[in-house]
């Protein structure tokens, strides 16, 4: 039979060996002289031959014990390591996130979230990917990536999802005379050149709908895949534009200030986990954070001036 040797054995070994006494040995580890006797004579038990002689009370280590001691160097040394390497995993000081992301929030929204989450944290590394949100959905639900932000789904086993509705806004020129009103209406839009997404984008959808509804006809100028090209070209007084709160938050462009809309538009979004995988300690700290995010955007109301305010 293969001997069977403790962590705890070879920690009292290697200190034998290191001190060249029971006694000593026996001070550093503060235990009794015989329970670290009984110890070794234990380790040459499962061993079954001697690996110290015993003469005039002293101990003579024989060639594999210093055989022994190397490899247990070894052992205990990549034991530590690896017992705090996962004390840092517990205290989110070390780790690995693989992220997917839609469009919307990947230009911005994201990386400062990412950036928010990881000061501090030098250690933890990040795959960072953006894609279309059915192509997110299905790296989430292939179990590639840890968590992801997207477009909201449709129901699927395979994922875990959790909704945010955050209410598009208008994005108008700040030069324009409709940027005095806090809100705005389809009829305040008539005839005004609008940026929309494509046709089945369920924003794009909801906006027809809306402007249909109130009897004014949509002046669609611009037909885009992503929200943020549009604030280039309401920046350049060429439009207006329903866009996403997340984007209207997040994305730097000048000229441009966000007004509410009215009726609402919901640009739904959620995070997803894979539901047959038990999340990391970070993926779950990251989600913690993500949510918060998503929570305040919820929550912001447009301010008078340029852009968003809590």
């Amino acid at each position: 039979m293969l001997p069977n040797l403790t962590l705890r054995q070879l920690d009292t070994f290697r200190e034998v060996m290191r001190s060249g006494s029971i006694s000593e040995a026996s001070r550093t580890l503060l235990r009794t002289q015989p329970a670290v006797s009984t110890m070794i004579a234990n380790i040459e038990k499962e061993l079954g031959f001697k690996l110290f002689v015993r003469e005039h009370g002293r101990l003579t280590p024989s060639p594999e014990a210093f055989y022994l001691l190397e490899e247990t160097e070894e052992v205990l040394d990549r034991m530590g390591r690896t017992v705090q390497t996962m004390a840092e995993f517990g205290t989110l000081d070390r780790g690995h996130l693989r992220i997917a992301c839609h469009p919307a929030a990947s230009g911005f929204f994201m990386p400062r979230t990412l950036a928010s989450f990881l000061k501090g944290r030098p250690n933890v590394k990040v795959d960072l990917m953006m894609r279309a949100s059915h192509v997110v959905e299905d790296l989430i639900a292939s179990q590639q990536f840890d968590i992801a932000l997207a477009e909201t789904p449709q129901e699927r086993g395979s994922i875990d999802i959790e909704v945010f509705e955050p209410k598009c806004v208008i994005a108008i020129s700040e030069h324009d005379p409709l940027a005095a009103k806090d809100v705005l209406t389809p009829n305040d839009l008539r005839d005004y050149p609008i940026a929309t997404l494509f046709a089945d984008h369920p924003v794009t959808i909801a906006t027809n709908e809306a402007f249909a509804q109130s009897g004014t006809p949509l002046n669609r100028r611009f037909v885009l895949r992503t929200f943020l090209p549009a604030l280039e070209l309401v920046g350049a007084n060429l439009c207006a534009a329903v866009v996403d709160r997340i984007t209207a938050l997040t994305s730097p462009v000048a000229g441009v200030v966000f007004r509410e809309f009215d009726p609402s538009i919901i640009s739904s979004v959620a995070i997803l986990v894979p539901a047959h995988r038990p999340p990391s300690v970070m993926t779950n700290a990251f989600r913690d954070h993500l949510r918060e995010q998503l929570s305040q955007i919820e929550s912001q109301i447009v301010g008078n001036q340029h852009g968003l305010q809590s």
